[in-house]
């Protein structure tokens, strides 16, 4: 019987990989407090997974493992429904590090409800306005280019767009996993993005994917612009206005500069766009021209 206190995420989400790059993620949105806190689990070099409606949150940890253990998808998901009582109102989204993937709806999951596998995704949902949810999560998936977090946001945005869970939004999560692709390599978490609680959680979803661009990725080398003595001067002049430089304003890229341009670097949280040579990112150079307005 059903626990009618119990939460359910029910909610529409696709799992990924990219075998180019060995990304693996998640996006998830729904009418749900906080479900990125539940629904997406993923541990590089093994695969993703998406527990929802009713979740099992055990489904994340346990599936990762048996993934680890070198069972595939669906066979993952049929070790995890068959060892739970309350596998008729669940529903999963697997994919391996290998690329396989399955998706599980149990047969108690609110209608509509249902799954769609493809080339390396799963995409899922349950009280949805219909199946064309699922469709556009996975039609578009398979449309768009680009890096693995670009193709699971825009498949979201396009799963809100076709109906998405008739509830309404609520949170949403976008989770990407990649070897030594977290902050300064240290771990694997690439991305990990939360909107907890907002009226377009998509949209604000997609704003904070921009602003971890911002931080975290770098420009091509070719996009470097050299520090000429006219940005050197434009440098000089903003960073001593705003308290960093006291030197004088010249054509010379010195050490007084640069140090005060680190300075600035680590005050805005842009230390991952930091050049050593005499060149800039023209991000960088953005947000100190921005200080000039």
């Amino acid at each position: 019987m059903k626990n009618p206190r119990q939460p359910h995420p029910s909610t529409f989400s696709i799992v990924a990989l990219d075998p180019a790059t060995g990304e693996l993620g998640i996006a998830v949105q729904s009418k749900f407090l906080a479900v990125g806190s539940a629904v997406p689990w993923a541990k590089a070099g093994i695969g993703a997974i998406a527990t929802q409606s009713y979740a099992n949150t055990a489904y994340g940890p346990d599936g990762l493992a048996l993934l680890a253990q070198g069972h595939s998808a669906q066979g993952t998901i049929e070790k995890l429904t068959t060892a739970d009582p309350g596998r008729e109102q669940r529903q999963v989204g697997i994919v391996s590090a290998r690329g396989d993937a399955a998706t599980f709806t149990g047969a108690e999951c609110h209608a509509w409800a249902g799954g769609r596998t493809g080339e390396h995704y799963a995409a899922q949902g349950n009280i949805l306005v219909s199946q064309a949810t699922v469709d556009a999560l996975a039609d578009t998936f398979e449309q768009t280019s680009g890096a693995l977090a670009e193709r699971l946001l825009a498949a979201l945005a396009a799963g809100q767009a076709a109906g998405g869970d008739k509830r309404g939004q609520q949170s949403a999560a976008l989770l990407v996993v990649k070897e030594k692709g977290g902050y300064g390599g240290f771990n694997d978490v690439a991305i990990d993005l939360r909107v907890d609680d907002h009226p377009a959680p998509i949209a604000e979803l997609r704003r904070l994917y921009g602003l971890h661009l911002l931080y975290f990725e770098k420009s091509a080398d070719s996009d470097l612009i050299p520090i000429t003595a006219d940005v050197a001067r434009e440098l000089q002049t903003v960073l001593a206005k705003i308290g960093l430089y006291s030197g004088d304003i010249s054509d010379e890229y010195d050490d007084a500069t640069r140090a005060a341009l680190w300075d600035f670097c680590g005050i805005e949280n842009l230390e991952e766009r930091w050049c050593d040579d005499a060149k800039i990112d023209p991000e960088v150079l953005r947000f100190v021209r921005g200080k000039n307005l």
